[in-house]
């Protein structure tokens, strides 16, 4: 009996180890794996200080007397249910942390910016001021910014929306001075040892024993255009002097310098020497508590802390998630310590970030724990390639077949403040030619979709505001949004003075956006048809893109026309593999558009492969679902 007793425990300990090794490879394997996939995101951008200004006035450097400015509490329910109906998930309000103005504050604690280190009028919202508060142009009673801001974030989540704000990690304002910072929270810099170049816990690198000149100002460049200011005389005090955002060590940095900005340390000498712990070999498997524990016991560059202070700070008042700025000029291990403190506190935190180095993108991804990256060097580049003529559609299945591994994190977009607006002559010349573009950016991947406000109706960022230049519209200035202000009508936030035209675009991104979140097969898997039609679809042309997507319970076709001259007819070829994948038998299935409902046609499976016969208008584009 004892002999069968120890046999038992002998198979049952056996068991119990395979059991163990079996559960350590599943679990090794499911930390390669990619995050598991949800529904759709679809963000909208809006820069903040811009978004109810209802002034048209548009002078160029003018005031806010002159010009107008948004507010707060423009964000009205009504507002924000509209935009919510658009199809959108996340709201990042753009430049809300307190940055440089040129306005007199001092009234209410708040010192005077020099206009000689602040790009126009209004100022850049990625030189930061004051990381604990936001900017006061933005407050209808300066003194409760912050309580109206908060504000603004209740009733954000009371429509259904995230909210996200921007951090700047790799630099500051010159002139930086929080005086909202939280008890035994410190200003960057306070500390620092200022006769040095570099020490591991300073927050500024120094240039000892040199002063800090401004910039040679080119091409009749005046900070605030004709009109002088008080302040105005090339000249900024800052002994030493530090190194400029972008870079620079220079003590005077060239006029195309980030010359309004300060860079970070993050303790990593001038040399490239890091003062810090590299992360474990195999880290980038590992979830964020992993990297959070990792964290707990080192020791870390100050800078380090601050911005991790700083992101927990927001996450408190409510703020859902942060678009990281130029976060590739930050190492990536400062990325494991800050993201998984604040994946800690919000595991829901949605992350995304400016990465532009396509072989850093699973270094951010993976060791780094950003939720998303811009994929602005490949699909935008190419998609804006396209529509300008000079690129084929044939370039953009091996950009999403090279990125497949990692397609969840890339987000797309058309449009933001960095770039040239869809309509602009610059880019796209109309609105109407971006329609197949954000067809294929917001459906070819599970990835989350970003639009910039007034894109929807075809803003073309054509006013000359002042420090900004036209084709974008300005992030430094004081300036009304035309075509946006004709949706705004006087704060109705109805379109009621839109074009139809413009009615009609912003038809068309509702129902794309609105089908896009609510889609299972666009969460699901993806299949390039584009390259396999090329080779074997009469009348199918380079201006064409296809591809297949489906779920368990739901199959599309998805087709599009960048010709703005030409419409296309032919008959679509779906594979053999799609169609064993979709388990379809040898007859006929009704097909139907998902956009506009206005096109059906027949999906025709013969020997296993399959035929739709498709007719495309310019520019057209068709989500075609099988009944």
């Amino acid at each position: 009996m004892k002999l069968l007793q120890y046999t038992f425990i002998g198979l049952m300990l056996l068991g119990l180890i395979i059991l163990g090794l079996s559960c350590k490879q599943d679990t090794k394997a499911a930390k390669k794996a990619t995050k598991v996939k949800k529904n759709k995101e679809v963000v909208y951008q809006v820069f903040t200080r811009l978004f109810g200004n209802t002034n048209t006035t548009n002078k160029p450097w003018g005031t806010i007397e002159e010009n107008g400015v948004g507010k707060f509490n423009d964000f009205t329910e009504k507002a924000l249910k509209e935009i919510k109906d658009l199809g959108v998930t996340h709201i990042w309000y753009t430049g809300v942390p307190h940055h440089g103005v040129i306005r007199d504050y001092t009234k209410f604690g708040i010192s005077n910016d020099d206009p000689d280190v602040v790009k126009g009028r209004a100022g850049s919202p990625y030189a930061v001021k004051d990381y604990y508060n936001v900017n006061p142009d933005l407050a209808i009673n300066v003194e409760n910014r912050l309580e109206e801001f908060q504000a603004l974030i209740k009733r954000t989540h009371n429509v259904g929306l995230k909210v996200i704000i921007d951090i700047v990690p790799n630099h500051v304002a010159r002139n930086y001075n929080s005086i909202s910072k939280p008890e035994g929270i410190k200003h960057f810099g306070e500390d620092d040892n200022t006769s040095v170049t570099y020490h591991v816990n300073n927050n500024f690198y120094y240039n000892p024993n040199e002063t800090f000149k401004v910039p040679v100002w080119e091409n009749g460049y005046s900070p605030l255009g004709l009109k002088k200011h008080l302040l105005e005389d090339s000249k900024f005090k800052e002994n030493p002097a530090k190194w400029t955002g972008n870079g620079s060590r220079l003590s005077q940095p060239n006029f195309s310098d980030w010359y309004e900005t300060v860079k970070i340390n993050y303790g990593i000498s001038p040399e490239g020497k890091k003062d810090f712990d590299d992360m474990p070999k195999g880290f980038e498997y590992e979830n964020h508590q992993v990297h959070f524990n990792y964290w707990k016991d080192k020791t870390v560059p100050n800078s380090w802390e601050q911005f991790k202070d700083i992101g927990l700070y927001w996450l408190e008042l409510g703020v859902d998630g942060f678009r990281y700025d130029m976060a590739e000029m930050v190492p990536v291990e400062f990325w494991s310590y800050m993201n998984s403190h604040i994946k800690t506190k919000n595991p829901n935190a949605f992350l995304m970030a400016e990465v532009y180095n396509p072989t850093l993108y699973r270094d951010y991804i993976n060791k780094g724990k950003m939720d998303y990256l811009y994929d602005k060097v490949q699909l935008y580049d190419t998609i804006k390639n396209i529509i300008q003529g000079k690129g084929k559609t044939d370039n953009i299945p091996p950009i999403l077949d090279q990125l497949k591994d990692i397609e969840h994190h890339m987000l797309h977009f058309l449009e933001n403040h960095d770039e040239q607006r869809l309509s602009s002559p610059d880019f796209a010349g109309h609105a109407e030619k971006g329609k197949p573009a954000m067809v294929v950016s917001t459906t070819s991947t599970t990835a989350p979709t970003m639009i910039y406000f007034g894109q929807e109706v075809g803003e073309d960022g054509s006013e000359n505001a002042g420090f900004g230049s036209p084709s974008r519209t300005s992030i430094f200035d004081y300036v009304g949004v035309p075509a946006h202000q004709r949706w705004v009508n006087n704060k109705l936030f109805d379109g009621g003075q839109l074009t139809n035209e413009e009615k009609d675009l912003r038809d068309f991104y509702k129902r794309l956006l609105n089908f896009t979140i609510n889609s299972s097969a666009l969460a699901g898997n993806y299949q390039d048809i584009h390259l396999f039609n090329q080779k074997n679809t009469i009348d199918y042309d380079d201006k064409i893109l296809s591809y297949v997507r489906w779920s368990d319970d739901e199959q599309l076709i998805i087709v599009s026309n960048f010709d703005d001259t030409n419409n296309y007819e032919f008959e679509l070829k779906i594979p053999e593999h799609v169609i064993e994948n979709w388990k379809l038998d040898d007859e006929t299935y009704e097909t139907k558009d998902q956009l506009y409902n206005q096109f059906n046609s027949t999906l025709k499976v013969e020997k296993g492969i399959g035929t739709v016969k498709i007719k495309l208008d310019k520019l057209e584009s068709f989500i075609l679902k099988i009944q």
